[in-house]
């Protein structure tokens, strides 16, 4: 199912260093990371209204490896970060699918991976914990909820989470990933990289995933301030 490969991209060496926040500056550009002096996001992007079919990515290369195993709403599992919630809505033809099994992951605030590492790809060994990675099952209206961190970002890629859904009776539907809203004011300036900055940083435009979303469905939109947290929301519109 995959239609693009950016391995070659992610074969980097060690990512790790404790949470601290710094400037950020886009590569060729000044940036302006909190232009209301508040620590609150502006550029909040939108949820999409459309029926798109959300566009099909590669699930790899650091899939869940026993998802039915992580049943649950809150994956921070002792992860630090600002903290996020994830509000994802699964629609169908554009009517919500009730009883989807979705499955979510992302790297930490460091850029790593839990079940991997110890390798060119990632230094970090995570090989034997397993945060960050979730599932839920949608509800009526087609909504899964995930507490969670924002995420960092590693060298090739821009900030993003994976999802995986699932039929109720376990089929494949939809192998994606969600984008962030980025620029002046965006939660991708304000949180700054965490420690690393954002020098090296991957943007949407030039991400292998993201670089060919023009409509940017796969573009959540994110509220909230560095003080309270972010709140992530995105429809995702399947066969």
């Amino acid at each position: 199912m995959e239609r693009k490969r950016f391995l070659k991209s992610l074969l980097v060496g060690a990512i790790a260093a404790p949470a601290v926040f710094e400037a950020c500056k886009k590569t060729g550009s000044t940036l302006t990371d909190d232009p209301s002096g508040t620590g609150t996001v502006i550029n909040t992007g939108s949820v999409s209204n459309s029926c798109t079919i959300a566009p099909t990515e590669t699930e790899g290369p650091f899939p869940t490896k026993a998802p039915s195993s992580y049943v649950r709403s809150d994956i921070t599992d002792g992860r630090s970060g600002y903290k996020m919630t994830a509000k994802l809505t699964i629609n169908s033809n554009c009517n919500p699918l009730t009883g989807a099994i979705v499955d979510i992951w992302h790297c930490d605030a460091e850029g790593n991976y839990s079940e991997y590492g110890g390798s060119g790809m990632q230094s970090a060994n995570y090989q034997s914990v397993h945060f960050l990675r979730g599932r839920q099952i949608t509800d009526s209206n087609g909504i899964v909820n995930f507490t969670t961190i924002f995420p960092g970002w590693y060298a090739g890629r821009a900030t993003h989470i994976h999802v995986h859904v699932y039929s109720a009776s376990g089929n494949s539907l939809k192998i994606t990933q969600i984008a962030f809203p980025e620029g002046s004011g965006s939660a991708v300036s304000l949180v700054n990289g965490y420690k690393k900055g954002m020098s090296g940083y991957t943007y949407n435009a030039n991400d292998n995933v993201f670089s060919d979303d023009m409509l940017k469905i796969e573009v959540a939109q994110v509220t909230g301030n560095l003080t309270e947290g972010f709140e992530l929301e995105i429809k995702i519109n399947i066969a």
